[in-house]
């Protein structure tokens, strides 16, 4: 029996956005009009993104390990600069789902999350 990929390729999480070793696997892109990008995201211990922002919001649903994740203030709501990662013991994956703005862009990156921020009691 052959299995045919229909999916792309795991690729490397860009260093611009990420810390650490990342790789995503595409799950989903919707066909337009539809905007909502479904993401598998894995992450290697203490790996994290950059601070970033999500025009529409994303919802992330960890599937193993255990994770970080810090907002700066408040909830991560939509538009709200956050981060998250890897805890610095263990390996993290997450399901990631998000829709474009009307920019078409699913996220905004800012500055790399410091090690002081990461390793912060208050994430």
């Amino acid at each position: 029996m052959r299995v045919t990929r229909t999916r792309p390729e795991s690729v490397a999480g860009p260093a611009a956005w990420f810390t650490g070793t990342v790789w995503i696997d595409q799950i989903a892109a919707a066909a337009a009009p539809s905007t909502l990008h479904a993401l598998s995201v894995h992450f290697t211990p203490g790996a994290r993104t950059a601070w970033h922002e999500h025009p529409r919001g994303q919802i992330l649903h960890v599937l193993e390990g255990s994770g970080r994740v810090q907002s700066r203030g408040g909830l991560a709501e939509p538009g709200e600069w956050h981060w998250h990662g890897a805890g610095p013991g263990t390996f993290m994956t997450h399901l990631a789902l998000q829709e474009a703005g009307d920019d078409g862009a699913h996220a905004h990156w800012g500055d790399h999350v410091s090690d002081e921020d990461y390793q912060s009691p208050s994430r």
